[in-house]
């Protein structure tokens, strides 16, 4: 008994110590709206994955109860979607919201949006998604009734959670209308943030439903707002990725993931981190290139994960044509779940591409029946065809004698004497220039700070006024 009591009453600390902390955030919140500095919302916004794990039905109904005191209608609604807590839970508590302001004062808009949005997360939380559909769309009504400067970064994040909760219901697409109805209410008021993930959310939303040209088309007609958050370059660049490789654009869709990869938390965020490396990996080998082992090995947290794409890469690697059709049959399911499988189904004729070319290396003269055994054709006519497609593409310098029955290789030539060494040193050199582009373009200045070391007028006509004394 004297233990159960014990665990009663630290969660009753630890649900007041939230309580406390919501509290402070409620005042930062405040404050911000006063004195018109958004940094103070953006403490809060960047405080959200830790009171996340917070929050509860008792924490969010003491909550909602503590600091919507004159909007009755307000907190009935709210409070529907949570579980009313026993009174033994609630019991003790002294809980009172900004200091008692909230019995004498009207709540403030950002407030209510920011409880508002933590009971959605709460809801996603709790897989309770129907609610969270619900709640969301009550919240997105509310903020479309409302223009103030004050509530960008609430809302930005609301549009976030909002994509999500439909995405966990399974009805994502019902979203797209009321997103780009914010994204052209948010582009006309040159609020950034809530640009930077309203179209990611739409990106997201495309690609789900294999939308490519949709997806596509809003990346050319919009612009991504240069002073959006790092994380949302960061997703942007992911999809980027994605749309380039469908696309066949193998070489912008490696720039971008690299580009990803580089931008994303470099202490957590490993899902996303992983989604970028298998695609990466992916369009690496699409574009006739082999990672180095340390891709694979440089994470243990991702390690166990790319096992699938570490055996792809050996069987390119080798022209392992058999190796190759085994790891696509193992895991095509995990393959379909990355979004990878059908740029990996084009990988088959990189693998016999790299095995026409050992064969041509290894061999001076072999026969087109062997050709087919080692490329796990069905004849030797099929065998034909694929080397004399490799030749007409210039992977391999052979001829083949078809009375006889066999390919005869050319002697080799010298790879130095051709043009292939200087386009891939110019393909580095502008793949380095890319990334110092970016990195300056990344560079943050403190506000203010260029004049501090300029004079100011008076003190210039001081100055200008003892060198004249002085030359007198």
């Amino acid at each position: 008994m004297a233990g159960d009591e014990t665990i009663e009453e630290k969660s009753k600390d630890v649900n007041l110590l939230t309580l406390e902390d919501l509290n402070q955030q409620s005042k930062q919140i405040e404050k911000a709206v006063n004195s018109k500095e958004p940094r103070f919302i953006l403490r809060v916004i960047r405080a959200l994955p830790s009171t996340r794990k917070k929050l509860n039905a008792t924490v969010m109904h003491q909550l909602i109860t503590g600091f919507y005191v004159q909007s009755a209608e307000d907190k009935n609604t709210l409070l529907t979607f949570v579980d009313k807590p026993m009174e033994t839970e609630t019991a003790g508590s002294n809980f009172r919201p900004i200091g008692g302001k909230a019995a004498t004062q009207p709540l403030l808009a950002e407030i209510d949006c920011y409880i508002h949005l933590l009971l959605v997360i709460y809801l996603i939380d709790c897989s309770q998604y129907s609610l969270a559909v619900k709640c969301a769309d009550l919240l997105l009504k509310k903020i479309s009734g409302l223009n103030r400067r004050s509530l960008d970064l609430i809302a930005a994040h609301s549009y976030f959670y909002y994509s999500q909760a439909y995405e966990h219901a399974g009805n994502l697409d019902q979203t797209r209308s009321l997103l780009l109805e914010r994204l052209r209410t948010t582009t006309l008021r040159n609020d950034y943030e809530g640009q930077a993930v309203l179209i990611n959310c739409l990106l997201r939303n495309y690609l789900q439903y294999d939308l490519f040209n949709q997806a596509h088309k809003l990346v050319e007609k919009s612009v991504f707002p240069e002073a959006a958050n790092i994380n949302q370059w960061a997703r942007y660049m992911y999809y980027l990725g994605r749309i380039k490789a469908v696309q066949l654009e193998y070489s912008e869709a490696q720039k971008h993931l690299t580009q990803a990869a580089r931008k994303a938390p470099q202490h957590t965020a490993y899902g996303f981190k992983l989604t970028v490396q298998k695609l990466a990996v992916t369009v690496d080998l699409l574009l006739g290139e082999i990672p180095e082992k340390s891709t694979f090995r440089h994470n243990k947290r991702l390690q166990r994960a790319l096992i699938p794409y570490f055996k792809l890469t050996q069987a390119l690697r080798n022209g392992d044509v058999q190796l190759f059709n085994t790891v696509v049959t193992e895991n095509e399911t995990q393959f379909g779940k990355d979004n990878t499988l059908n740029l990996i189904r084009r990988l088959r004729h990189n693998v016999i591409k790299t095995a026409v070319r050992m064969i041509s290396l290894s061999y001076s003269k072999i026969s087109l029946k062997d050709v087919a055994t080692k490329l796990a054709v069905n004849s030797p006519d099929a065998a034909e065809y694929i080397v004399s497609k490799a030749i007409r593409d210039g992977v391999i310098d052979a001829v083949i004698d078809h009375s006889g029955g066999f390919v005869s290789s050319k002697e080799r030539l010298d790879i130095y004497s051709t043009r292939e060494p200087q386009l891939a040193f110019h393909q580095r050199i502008k793949f380095c220039l890319d990334i110092h582009n970016q990195s300056v373009k990344a560079l943050r200045f403190p506000p203010k700070s260029y004049n501090k070391d300029l004079e100011s007028a008076e003190e210039r006509r001081e100055r200008e006024q003892q060198e004249r004394e002085l030359a007198n």
